[in-house]
């Protein structure tokens, strides 16, 4: 057996192992603890970055060839996206200057992403999303319109 049958079997059953497992690891708190290093990759030097959280359970970690916004940004998204990972309630990191402006971006673009699905909502039915984040639709809370919706036209 060669050193590349190995590697084909590696590419191949990878991601459906990875997908498996997954599945299997116990859910992660909302305390998290982010860091990088600096290592050495097949003759290349690459940051490792990684997240544990405070029990010390491994959220996830990513490999790349700079220490910048981009990379700290795809790191976060990487390892917000898997289903067994709680949302951070609070990131300790370290003096790395990129994580706040990845993390501000981050929470910039979730913030875009639910205006445009409420503007999405209020033109197709009319609904009003208020300061409170109350849904309104013409004028009447959201729950009175789900009676409405209910009680065929009828608000009694």
């Amino acid at each position: 057996m060669t050193h590349t049958t190995i590697m084909r079997w590696v590419h191949q059953y990878g991601p459906e192992m990875e997908g498996k497992i997954r599945r299997q690891l116990k859910k992660t708190n909302d305390s998290w603890r982010v860091d990088e290093t600096y290592i050495k990759v097949k003759g290349q030097w690459m940051y490792l970055y990684w997240a544990v959280d405070s029990e010390g359970n491994t959220i996830d970690f990513y490999l790349s060839k700079a220490r910048n916004k981009q990379a700290a940004k795809r790191f976060f998204k990487k390892a917000l996206a898997f289903s067994y990972v709680s949302k951070s309630r609070v990131i300790t990191v370290d003096k790395n200057p990129a994580y706040p402006i990845a993390i501000q971006e981050l929470k910039y673009g979730a913030q875009q992403a639910i205006n445009q699905m409420q503007y999405a909502i209020a033109s197709e039915f009319g609904v009003n999303f208020g300061a409170d984040t109350t849904a309104r639709v013409n004028g009447s809370s959201w729950r009175n319109y789900k009676t409405f919706c209910t009680n065929g036209g009828t608000t009694t």
